[in-house]
């Protein structure tokens, strides 16, 4: 899954796609690179972030959508409104990722009538407060807990349980440890029994443990996280640096296959 994101502020690449050519540029660069489709955001949810309005999101995803659509580019949306996921959806979305979790009922329902493939993600808060103090009684148990509880609401609702996936959502409210206890035990969400998505790319948890404060540079980090969670049972990787990741994958692929 390429990361698209048509914001100004974004942790890693805001600003750098907002005008809609570079977006759909860049949407085109990543298919040709290997992602199997495209993840497009039109609101931050880096820590500290503030909301965007509903017409803003819109102005800022609708000609993305189109123009995906019509180059018969598959693409998610990333967003926790039912008008812009609706949108997305009319103009023909593979996937809803919602960072709430479909918490949002009018968002379960629209989605259950949809289709389209679910990507539940858990997230502790909001993300403008979700990086103050986050804490949990027990962090993969109590990720799992949502998970499997939100994608059972969904399966009773009328979604196909292959097209529930579901992401633990490292950085959403979690320290590094928290990430990393997720990570070590990411088999345990694979046992689940749905598709698991993990987002590691550029974060900043990689940061902190390789003392890099600039997102660009965390790519080796990003790939030996991703790699990880490959070999654990992962089935999507959301990533910025598709090549790299790629290329990556197939070498791993490769040497597993001889084992």
């Amino acid at each position: 899954m390429g990361v698209l994101n048509v914001t100004p502020d974004s942790f890693s690449d805001g600003g750098q796609f907002l005008a809609p050519q570079h977006a759909i540029h860049r949407a085109c660069e990543m298919v040709e690179q290997g992602a199997d489709f495209i993840d497009v955001g039109g609101e931050s949810t880096r820590p500290g972030s503030e909301p965007v309005p509903l017409e803003e999101e819109l102005r800022r995803l609708t000609p993305i959508f189109e123009a995906l659509s019509k180059k018969g580019i598959p693409f998610s949306c990333d967003t926790t409104k039912p008008d812009v996921a609706r949108k997305a959806i009319e103009l023909g979305a593979v996937a809803i990722n919602d960072v709430r979790g479909f918490r949002d009922s009018e968002m379960a329902e629209l989605a259950a009538q949809s289709g389209c493939i679910c990507i539940v993600m858990h997230m502790l808060g909001e993300p403008r407060t979700m990086q103050t103090n986050p804490v949990y009684r027990d962090v993969v148990g109590d990720v799992i807990t949502f998970l499997e509880t939100q994608a059972k609401t969904l399966e009773s609702m009328g979604v196909h349980h292959s097209k529930i996936w579901l992401d633990p959502g490292i950085g959403f409210g979690k320290t590094l440890e928290h990430n990393l206890e997720i990570l070590r035990n990411i088999s345990n969400f694979v046992e689940v029994g749905y598709p698991v998505l993990v987002g590691v790319s550029r974060k900043s948890f990689i940061g902190k443990i390789a003392e890099e404060p600039e997102p660009r540079e965390r790519v080796p980090g990003s790939i030996a996280a991703g790699l990880w969670c490959a070999s654990r049972g992962v089935k999507i990787l959301r990533v910025h640096d598709v090549r790299e990741t790629v290329q990556a994958l197939r070498v791993w692929e490769a040497i597993q296959k001889q084992a």
